[in-house]
């Protein structure tokens, strides 16, 4: 029997699932089955698993909006702790009935009374109220309204009707004076961190993150706002970025990116980091890649990274690397001098797995290996090849140097010395990974067919 479920009740919706999930299918047992398989095989995956995820959230947010609007349910119909429409109630020992994901976080917290009555609860083993469960069933289907299905229930974030009161009131205080705004953004900032329904609260209104950044917008230059509630309210929108069903509303509020490349120039090293940290969570969806990516962000990131301070160099090469996987960010970043930082970070040493990854995942663009032949990357990526355990750092570097010797004739010279000195590429193409093998046996046919025409001429 099939299984049902959120999809299942819209005919387009399932059928465009369906789809999606053939095509992701296809394309992952191709990079799987294919030793050689591309980067745009695995963007095209990203995109099917993006656009099915998408269409999943989107249907959630229906059944939400409608769930929120069926306020004029009866009384017994509510969840005496959400005050909202019960999807999954429960009984508690002492006969009163609650929606289980909120009386579950009411006994999670350590609680052994029954919030309604103060009595004191025998056990907490808590009893499907299943004629509760199908009179709101029954009344939902004679008003249109999908009651999503039990686990999809306990997945969703329970906010209680006093969390809702302390958000809100958090909100108004970041628009009073500077002492109150304080105590909010650092309030928020813990609360974030630590409870997830508070992450899900910004995301059930299209002004709660303007409201948040309103101390940093309102003021008219950054060097007046104070350090540390720029700190606050910028790693709050980090905390926000890491609950998936925000990522899109945060990047599309107009002021969070433009705040965010401010605080990386202008911020404390830990807000710069967190900025950093913040643009690569929120650069996991496509579409903010290609909204960051214009945004001008890339060129920031490149100055920290230069700047090179060990708290936010990790946070900093993540944030580019996650965007440079979209093709139009990756000659921004080459047009921003990404290739001379990177290069100089790997020569010194720093955070080379990182760095190496990136430097890869720019060779595709033509100037960027321009710019590595100029800059004496080949001598260093060889060097490294030679010294390194890591057996991904020597595939990495392995490719950009095959993408170096297709493309720069004039550094077939190095790498057939190498090659004759310490035969590093022959070891590589016995003893790498698979791609590590290919790649270096290019590179060795292609040295080996300079020799025979140079022989032959």
């Amino acid at each position: 029997m099939a299984k049902t479920g959120v999809l299942s009740s819209d005919p387009t919706v399932r059928s465009r699932a369906v789809e999606l999930k053939k095509e992701l299918q296809r394309l992952v047992r191709n990079i799987v089955d294919d030793d050689d398989y591309s980067i745009h095989a695995v963007d095209q995956a990203k995109d099917a698993l993006c656009a099915l995820r998408e269409l999943m959230l989107s249907r959630r947010s229906t059944v939400t909006l409608k769930l929120h609007e069926a306020v004029s349910c009866p009384e017994e119909f509510k969840c005496p702790l959400s005050k909202e429409l019960m999807r999954d109630p429960v009984i508690l020992a002492s006969g009163q009935t609650y929606d289980r994901p909120f009386i579950q976080k009411w006994l999670n917290a350590g609680n052994r009374t029954c919030p309604r009555t103060q009595q004191v609860l025998s056990h907490t083993i808590l009893t499907p109220n299943h004629l509760i469960r199908e009179m709101i069933s029954q009344w939902c289907k004679s008003r249109g309204i999908e009651l999503p299905s039990l686990v999809e229930c306990g997945r969703e974030e329970c906010i209680t009707e006093a969390e809702r009161d302390r958000f809100c009131s958090l909100l108004d205080k970041l628009s009073a004076a500077l002492p109150e705004q304080k105590e909010a953004a650092k309030e928020l900032r813990l609360l974030t961190k630590k409870v997830p329904s508070f992450r899900a609260l910004f995301g059930e209104s299209v002004d709660a993150v303007t409201q948040l950044l309103t101390p940093l917008s309102g003021s008219k230059s950054q060097g007046s706002v104070h350090p540390d509630l720029q700190e606050d309210v910028i790693t709050t929108l980090l905390n926000l970025s890491i609950h998936d069903s925000n990522k899109k509303l945060v990047a599309e509020t107009p002021m969070v990116i433009p705040l965010l490349m401010e605080a990386l120039r202008s911020g404390t090293i830990q807000t710069r980091s967190n900025a950093a940290a913040a643009l690569f969570t929120l650069s996991a969806l496509d579409s903010n890649k290609a909204l960051i990516g214009k945004s001008g962000v890339i060129k920031p990131l490149i100055d920290l990274l230069d700047e090179g301070h060990p708290l936010a160099m990790k946070d900093v090469a993540s944030a580019i690397f996650n965007l440079c996987i979209f093709h139009e960010n990756k000659a921004r970043a080459v047009r921003d001098g990404a290739i001379r930082v990177i290069l100089k970070k790997i020569m010194d040493g720093v955070h080379v797995d990182e760095l190496l990854a990136i430097l890869a995942m720019l060779s595709t663009h033509q100037r960027a290996v321009e710019e590595m032949g100029e800059l004496g990357a080949v001598p260093c990526l060889l060097r490294i090849i030679r010294e390194s355990n890591c057996e991904r750092n020597k595939e990495n570097c392995i490719a950009i140097l095959h993408t170096v010797c297709l493309n720069d004739r004039t550094k077939w010279k190095v790498l057939k010395e190498e090659e004759v000195t310490y035969g590093t590429i022959s070891k590589l193409a016995q003893d790498g990974t698979s791609r590590a093998k290919r790649k270096a046996n290019g590179i060795l046919e292609r040295l080996r067919r300079a020799i025979n025409i140079t022989h032959t001429a």
